[in-house]
């Protein structure tokens, strides 16, 4: 395997082998307000929604994952199996990998196969600083074609560059380098986070340039900078081992995230709300405070290395949750969840 196939491979065993999480998960200080007389029926409430003009069963996103190395394959069409069945959307990990080698394109592209509503293509940030304008349009619109997606997520993931021993930390020209492409490229493209969050400053400079979302990308679930630890450590680097374990807690919380966003860019950008959602309790939190959608990851990485049924099993759950969450505070339709009473300890 190439040296990228090998990370990514690497980033699957590590996230289900060892404990990759912060210690502490910011949505554990959220407490939604309970309804003690509800005068609703469970069956009646209703969790569609639209999101960049698409229609969704639910405001959930599975998240980017994987892709890139052949037993991605497998673990993209679970998650596409429960997308379908549930309507939701679905990103796919970078796809840099199918760029260098062509024929990895379908660990990406087999979720082609699937009816799924709202797919997201995917790139790091620090790929189209060293692209360049050209050669960086060219290669989004190849990325989009292979999974035929409606959204093209453009990953700032530099926490994760930083302490990586492989790592790629360009970052100079790259706000410039995501305008450029938003005024070029004819899909939308949507900012996110892998872990350590978007905040209020680098929010309100992003809202100038063009693109149509936010994915928060938020600390308190899975750290990569935990993952690149492990990886460190596999490989007797221990320069990278201490530099992952220092960094191990870094970022923004995820609630934090949303309210800064929102702030900065008057709530009129949509944003995803992803990091650390573990149930649909998580969402409906996330939706209180002002996310349009959650973006779910480690939860459905262990069921969708398993079997499709595992993995709708899993999304069944999650979507029971949310429901139950949404009876036990009196709301009926998702859109009037962002009028719910919190109490927020952040």
């Amino acid at each position: 395997m190439s040296q990228t196939e090998n990370r990514k491979d690497d980033h699957i065993k590590i996230s289900l082998d060892e404990n990759v999480q912060f210690n502490h998960n910011y949505w554990d200080d959220v407490k939604l307000i309970h309804n003690a007389l509800p005068e609703i029926n469970m069956e009646d409430i209703t969790i569609n929604t639209e999101l960049f003009g698409k229609k969704l069963g639910a405001p959930i996103i599975i998240a980017s994952m994987t892709g890139g190395y052949k037993k991605a394959k497998e673990i993209n069409e679970n998650l596409a199996s429960a997308a379908e069945k549930y309507q939701l959307g679905m990103g796919v990990g970078s796809q840099r990998a199918a760029i260098e080698n062509p024929s990895l394109a379908e660990t990406y592209s087999a979720i082609k196969n699937y009816n799924i509503p709202l797919k997201f293509a995917n790139i790091g940030a620090s790929q189209l600083v060293l692209w360049g304008p050209k050669k960086t349009l060219q290669n989004a619109k190849i990325i989009v074609e292979m999974i035929d997606a409606d959204v093209l997520f453009v990953c700032l993931n530099f926490l994760q560059e930083a302490v990586q021993w492989e790592g790629e930390p360009h970052a100079k020209g790259c706000l410039k380098a995501i305008t450029k492409l938003a005024e070029n490229l004819d899909t939308p493209i949507v900012v996110k986070e892998s872990g350590a969050g978007i905040g209020y400053n680098v929010a309100e400079k992003l809202y100038g340039a063009g693109i149509a979302g936010i994915d928060v990308g938020g600390a308190g679930g899975t750290s990569f900078a935990a993952i690149e630890h492990y990886r460190a450590k596999m490989k007797n680097d221990k320069l990278n081992e201490r530099s992952g374990k220092t960094f191990w807690e870094w970022g923004i919380p995820t609630p934090t995230c949303i309210m800064e966003v929102g702030d900065a860019t008057n709530w009129e950008l949509p944003i995803i709300a992803t990091g650390g959602i573990r149930n649909g309790l998580d969402i409906a939190k996330a939706l209180s405070i002002g996310a349009k959608a959650t973006g779910i990851a480690h939860t459905l990485l262990k069921p969708a290395t398993q079997s499709k049924n595992d993995t709708i099993t899993e999304v069944e759950t999650i979507i029971k949750e949310l429901k139950a969450a949404m009876f036990l505070l009196g709301i009926d339709n998702i859109q009037k969840m962002s009028d719910t009473g919190v109490d927020l300890w952040i």
